[in-house]
């Protein structure tokens, strides 16, 4: 069950990143344990029309997405953390015809960095497509509110 004030916050996070837009990612489930996003599967994300395979490149932007915006569930209040370092090892393809969900925590946070860890898998979080870990460097609340650099 996901919590209200995390689940309002990370789907506000969502709405500002115009490309998980127009791939149609939405939150599924956010708490303090981490977020869970899903990528419908469409003709967008095909890396070969004969064989209707997802293209890794929509694999990495859905983890990317999921460990950045999961820094929303472990910190108290929204910030900016941009990717520092991603790696995700592929296990098997996606499978055609079916959404793809990721799901990422925040298992260390630091005054500076924030580390994450996740899965992207379709239909059992247990047989995932792909592992990832990410660093996200903390910038700051003020970034978001435009006060950062008031005192340059």
């Amino acid at each position: 069950m996901s919590d209200p004030v995390i689940l309002e916050r990370t789907q506000h996070f969502l709405s500002f990143l115009r490309h998980c837009q127009v791939l149609g990612m939405r939150v599924e489930q956010a708490d303090r344990k981490g977020l869970t996003l899903r990528l419908p599967y469409s003709d967008k994300i095909v890396s070969d029309p004969e064989t209707r395979i997802i293209h890794g490149g929509a694999i990495t932007t859905l983890m990317d997405t999921t460990c950045g915006i999961s820094t929303a569930c472990a910190l108290p209040e929204l910030e900016i953390c941009p990717t520092l370092d991603l790696r995700i090892d592929y296990m098997h393809p996606a499978e055609p015809d079916h959404d793809v969900f990721g799901f990422a925590e925040c298992y260390r946070v630091t005054p500076t960095v924030i580390f994450t860890r996740g899965v992207a898998y379709q239909r059992d979080i247990n047989e995932p497509i792909a592992h990832v870990v990410g660093a996200f460097m903390r910038m700051g609340k003020g970034v978001v509110t435009g006060e950062r650099g008031a005192s340059r």
